[in-house]
């Protein structure tokens, strides 16, 4: 594909582009440098078309699929960097079994409350404390599957950009908003000024999922991993929401939970335009 003569191959780990990208699997290095790792073409043609600010594409000659090289030709016609790398020296840069053919270096975006659309049909995700990034980044590729409006971070939550959340979302990161949200006060105070339903969710809750209201504009609120929500923001949602299990497991996953109440939201608003 070397369409691309005048690229110089980087070989060696101690390359300041490749001593770049390992670094930024650090987050205090990510913060930093308002920039994070994205692997694989698809997930980078999304970031394209969606408009971030791609710093680096990163290219892995005789890995990089026909269908890409437009793309990269265009982005480099634009002005992006594009650097090569060789397959050895990529598969240090992934944890995969088999790196990609393609990396970008793409620059955050941050998104405040004050900016965040709230449509007659919004339906938001709320995640408190959620410390798994590989679950947040389900959620927002689930979120993405519904047209979810955006997903909310409440407080000290698992980094969007860490590896395994980008991966995880499969480009969807760069479809909808991801909004951090310094305290719950903040986001209880925007749901309110912006007629926002909160619905949590939580295993003690006396109505099931599938007994009670989705109307939008909703958010769906759910806790961390092993805590769940705390009692105060329970108290503070507009209602409870239990998904039955009838099974052994004493919880449900995360993301599998968002999920089951994202869905549901969804047949909900689609069988109203039915019947409306």
């Amino acid at each position: 594909m070397r369409d691309m003569a005048t690229t110089e191959l980087i070989t060696s780990a101690a390359n300041p582009l490749v001593k770049r990208v390992r670094g930024l699997a650090d987050r205090k290095r990510r913060r930093r440098e308002g920039a994070f790792l994205v692997e694989g073409v698809q997930p980078v043609w999304r970031a394209v078309e969606a408009g971030w600010v791609i710093d680096t594409l990163i290219v892995v000659p005789g890995l990089l699929p026909d269908s890409a090289l437009g793309m990269v030709a265009q982005r480099r016609a634009a002005g992006d960097r594009v650097a090569e790398v060789s397959a050895e020296l990529a598969g240090r840069l992934t944890d995969r079994d088999r790196p990609p053919g393609l990396f970008a270096v793409v620059r955050a975006r941050t998104t405040g409350l004050a900016e965040l659309p709230v449509p007659p049909d919004a339906v938001f995700v709320a995640l408190h404390q959620a410390g798994n990034p590989g679950n947040l980044g389900t959620v927002v590729r689930t979120a993405d599957a519904v047209g979810a409006a955006g997903v909310l971070l409440l407080g000290d939550t698992a980094d969007p950009y860490a590896p395994a959340a980008v991966k995880a979302s499969m480009g969807s990161l760069f479809g909808l908003p991801v909004v951090a949200v310094p305290s719950p006060e903040d986001f209880l105070g925007w749901a309110r000024t912006h007629g926002v339903a909160v619905l949590a969710a939580s295993g003690y809750a006396a109505e099931a999922h599938w007994t009670v209201d989705f109307r939008p504009p909703l958010a769906l609120l759910l806790g961390s991993e092993g805590e769940g929500l705390p009692d105060s923001l329970l108290a503070a949602a507009d209602r409870r929401v239990r998904i039955p299990m009838v099974g052994t497991a004493e919880s449900l996953n995360l993301a599998v939970a968002a999920g089951v109440l994202l869905y549901e939201a969804r047949r909900s608003s689609l069988t109203e335009g039915l019947t409306g």
